[in-house]
């Protein structure tokens, strides 16, 4: 299967530009990330400030999703992700000049906001870049990835951090997302968007994702399924570092030893979703993944050492990598091209404000009960969120019956770009 998926980088040369971009900016982005939390940490000693960065981070992505989805459809995906490109360089290149915490919260808003049309743009993009039998592929490999650059993202911060300032992790990440959208400008404008959507105006536009989300059958699954996972994720994640030191009496390595381990997982799980898709069928794969973060969860709370926890912790992310692509998959075939921009802010602004209330209540939770039974919970959470997704993707056939409305011509539609965001960012 990873031999495929490297086969579909070395021949679809739009895909393979993608995935650079993707990956660089990617690893920069997660090496910065840390550099962050770090910076801010050195400047107040609080963890309310920290807390703030990292709200900041993600509540664009829950605005835009909720408010401007419908703008990654209505204007060029290309110049939509070359503007968020070089608006995250332009940040990252203005923080080493900052004076106080409050200046890197805002920057770091600023660089969530662009991450917001980003990534919903580079996933409604992908199908049109690679045939629909290849699919689950692309998005295996893009996944893994992104796992990968979550692993070595930290490690390559940690290691810059101990003999230089944050400072350098900023400028190396101003560059890599220079190099991403110099890499995309390399790829053809109706390669990433076969169709462009007309605008009825901008309420009726964000009332149609919506809509859209309510009588699509994989969307809703999506909805339904990973909110409900993500509550769960959400839970286990404040947790974990109780678990670790806590439940198991093994310090900060143990920590890391978890982490570690789910990354491996995510990995893995990421690379064999096509496999799995492709040998159980969607609903079987995708209710079975989640069915797998369930035992990974319920396992590691009733184990009694990290290192048994570890095995369990690897069963967790490769579920959690299946489903992931799982999720990627049902929303691109599930819509069609001028509507899946904005099915994927719809999706991702539920998610995360989901997940934002997993959060808060694993917190209350690993207060008052304690690590074990807020991942217990987890566990209980999660086996319900599988339960929905098999029975929501039942019938959701493994590849969609291609009917949808005739393409629009990118090159005029894309001539009326009111939002201005293509000679001048080029």
């Amino acid at each position: 299967m990873a031999g495929r998926q490297l086969d579909l980088i070395r021949r679809v040369r739009d895909f393979r530009l993608l995935f650079l971009a993707a990956v660089g900016s990617g690893l920069g982005t997660r090496l910065a990330v840390m550099a962050l939390m770090v910076d801010v940490w050195d400047r107040t000693h609080s963890g309310k400030w920290v807390a703030a960065l990292l709200v900041a981070d993600f509540v664009p992505i829950i605005v835009i999703g909720l408010l401007l989805g419908s703008v990654v459809d209505r204007f060029s995906r290309r110049k939509l992700m070359i503007a968020s490109d070089l608006l995250r360089c332009a940040v990252f290149v203005a923080l080493p000049f900052t004076t106080g915490p409050v200046q890197v919260i805002a920057l770091a808003g600023v660089a969530g906001f662009a991450t917001g049309f980003f990534r919903p743009a580079l996933y409604a993009g992908l199908p049109n870049l690679v045939d629909d039998e290849e699919l689950a592929n692309a998005n295996g490999i893009f996944q893994a990835a992104e796992n990968l650059t979550w692993m070595l993202g930290p490690l390559l911060g940690g290691v810059l951090l101990s003999f230089s300032t944050p400072d350098v992790a900023y400028w190396f990440n101003a560059v890599t997302f220079l190099g991403s959208a110099l890499v995309i400008v390399r790829i053809a404008e109706h390669k990433l968007q076969t169709e462009q959507a007309l605008s009825e105006g901008h309420w009726r536009d964000l009332a149609e994702g919506f809509k859209l989300a309510a009588r699509s059958r994989a969307l809703l699954t999506v909805l339904v399924g990973w909110s409900l996972a993500m509550l769960a994720v959400g839970n286990s994640d404040v947790a974990e570092v109780e678990l670790a030191k806590v439940a198991f009496d093994s310090g900060n390595f143990g920590f890391g030893l978890l982490m570690a381990a789910s990354g491996l997982g995510l990995i893995l799980g990421s690379l064999g979703a096509a496999w799995a898709i492709a040998r159980w069928g969607t609903a079987a794969a995708y209710g079975g993944s989640i069915g797998l973060m369930s035992i990974g969860l319920g396992a590691t709370a009733l184990v009694p050492t990290v290192w048994a926890a570890t095995i369990f912790v690897v069963t967790l992310g490769v579920g959690n990598g299946i489903a992931v692509v799982g999720n990627s998959l049902l929303v691109q075939r599930g819509t069609p091209d001028h509507l899946r921009g904005r099915a994927f802010t719809v999706v991702m602004s539920l998610n995360y404000s989901v997940l934002f209330i997993g959060m808060l209540a694993g917190g209350f939770l690993s207060d008052a009960y304690g690590a074990r039974w807020t991942w217990g919970v987890a566990a209980i959470v999660s086996a319900v969120a599988a339960v929905s997704a098999y029975t929501l993707a039942r019938g959701i056939p493994a590849q969609p019956d291609r009917v949808e409305p005739e393409p629009l011509p990118i090159g005029s539609a894309a001539t009326h770009d009111p939002a201005g965001l293509g000679v001048a960012h080029e």
